[in-house]
């Protein structure tokens, strides 16, 4: 369960990166490529293993301050991002 002192991490299973061609984020697996929108390429950046998702967020509040809401928005998509075993926690 994500919680606001989880510290995720990314799958091993995927690599993030930002791909020119795309011009977004991706992550990269085996089989293919996830093209990822521009808010979720901005939390998985900061996706690291050391962060909680508290600092997280705290993060995303100071680049993005008139995002109302971002806390919330960020824990939903970490949750999603856990059941598509693109995180792990």
């Amino acid at each position: 369960m994500i919680t606001t002192e989880t510290i995720p991490t990314l799958n091993t299973m995927f690599r993030f990166q930002w791909e020119q061609a795309q011009n977004s984020y991706v992550l990269l697996y085996p089989e293919g490529m996830i093209q990822l929108n521009g808010p979720a390429g901005e939390i998985l950046l900061l996706v690291d293993g050391e962060r909680s998702v508290a600092v997280i967020v705290g993060e995303l509040e100071t680049k993005f301050p008139d995002a109302e809401g971002i806390g919330g928005d960020v824990l939903e998509f970490l949750v999603e991002a856990q059941k598509q075993r693109w995180i792990a926690e």
